[in-house]
């Protein structure tokens, strides 16, 4: 098969894997060397639907040995099937660098023969990039569940992002769907990766020139929507990952229906995204705003408002928060006003150092007052316009206009097309496992 059509064949088979980041790494060129990483990240290119594009994204194969239900790339489904050498996987690498097609390699990869073999693979392109073809530039790579840990050490020594893909929330869902994979086998290499994370930074303390292991951290991908957990599971799970196992990212990935044959798949024809979509912004509250799982949703409400962002939807119930006065309120309650960002709250701590605010100025400061207004006094006056009560406030907030997935456009960009010239709610993952 000519390089060409393996290209093609590979590039769009690594569509549906997201847990790929382009920034959190230092890696600076050598002498003779080819490229470098940088913190700020690698020449960011984004597709409409929020996946980066920067980076040649490939799997080394899609021959697969197992059969996950949900997968396109399992062993019973009939598609077009390639595989790269190592060394084929290093000069595309290069070639497309030096025509500044990319900044940088994200390779995953199916099981080809078993987890061992299939990682010796992935590490033989990740040596050759470096050593032969002195490659500095940012390189993610799948670490393959059930692999031998020294293959995934040495191989965690020369990227610069490794991930673990969870795959699905629960043990129950795995077993139905992905029945050959298993939940130890998952997060025996994840706390590998993160205890060797910590084992590097601790040497590089004493010794600068120590070399380090995966400086860009870990990730992790999880399906929603292939399995029934609801998402108050799927969140407690990321918070749990976030804590035990230091994660950068976890990454959360609308199921597109690759099989209608399979009764244990939820029949639908579009890709959950609005679902997706409140996920990473609940995500982002976990990280960054001070929230908690528990604090977004609970038992008798499991599942995000279709209407209202988490944040919004947070705030309306629990009205006895508000509303805020913003020249006094402390930094955590003015991280949890919505229209009020990480930003814009450092930006009201400074200025009511030198003034008073008012309405006007939070404006300038770029609060999104239009939200706002709802939760916050400026001076002790309200200029919400209506009563504090959730029903009114919710009214205006959504304008009474309903969204769904319709709304949200589902495409993904190929890297090929554009050089085309070359189980139950309350079955956590995590609790199963009795690991934390």
């Amino acid at each position: 098969m000519e390089l060409q059509q393996k290209l093609k064949i590979l590039s769009a088979a690594a569509k549906y894997d997201v847990s790929c980041s382009s920034s959190g790494s230092s890696r600076q060129n050598t002498k003779g060397g080819i490229g470098n990483g940088a913190y700020c990240g690698i020449c960011h290119s984004w597709a409409d639907d929020g996946r980066c594009i920067s980076l040649l994204k490939i799997l080394l194969t899609n021959y697969c040995v197992y059969d996950c239900a949900y997968c396109v790339n399992r062993i019973s489904n009939d598609v077009p099937r390639a595989s790269f050498t190592p060394k084929e996987v290093a000069d595309l690498t290069i070639n497309f660098y030096k025509r500044n097609y990319i900044e940088g390699l994200f390779l995953s990869s199916s099981i080809i023969k078993n987890p061992n073999y299939t990682m010796e693979l992935l590490y033989e392109s990740v040596r050759l990039l470096r050593e032969e073809y002195r490659f500095n530039g940012y390189i993610h790579i799948k670490a393959i569940p059930g692999a031998d840990l020294r293959l995934i050490e040495a191989t965690g020594l020369l990227v610069d992002r490794m991930s673990v893909n969870i795959e699905l929330p629960s043990s129950s869902s795995l077993k139905i769907l992905a029945p050959q994979k298993e939940k130890q086998s998952i997060l025996k290499p994840m706390s590998f990766i993160t205890s060797k994370i910590l084992e590097k930074k601790d040497e590089r303390r004493h010794l600068k020139k120590a070399p380090g292991f995966v400086p860009a951290g870990q990730s992790t991908q999880m399906i929603i929507g292939a399995s029934p957990e609801n998402d108050l599971s799927i969140i407690r799970l990321s918070e749990k990952l976030y804590l035990h196992y230091k994660l950068k990212r976890v990454y959360y990935s609308a199921y597109v229906p690759v099989n209608s044959s399979n009764p244990n798949l939820p029949a639908i024809n579009t890709p959950p995204l609005l679902r997706e979509h409140r996920l990473y912004q609940a995500d982002w509250l976990l990280r960054f705003y001070g929230f908690n799982a528990d604090e977004l949703l609970d038992e008798k409400t499991p599942n995000f408002d279709v209407e209202l962002d988490p944040k919004a939807n947070w705030a309306l119930n629990n009205l006895n928060y508000f509303p805020v006065e913003v020249n006094k309120a402390d930094l955590e309650m003015l991280l949890r006003v919505p229209g009020i960002g990480i930003r814009s709250a450092y930006k009201i701590l400074r200025a009511r150092k030198v003034k008073a605010l008012n309405y006007d100025d939070l404006k300038k400061l770029g609060i999104v007052l239009k939200r706002a207004k709802f939760f916050i006094t400026c001076n002790g006056r309200y200029s919400g316009g209506i009563d504090i009560d959730s029903g009114l406030i919710r009214y205006a907030l959504t304008d009474n206009v309903k969204i769904n997935d319709d709304n949200i456009k589902w495409e993904q960009i190929s890297l090929f097309s554009m050089i085309d010239k070359v189980p139950t709610a309350n079955d956590n993952f995590m609790s199963i496992t009795g690991e934390i």
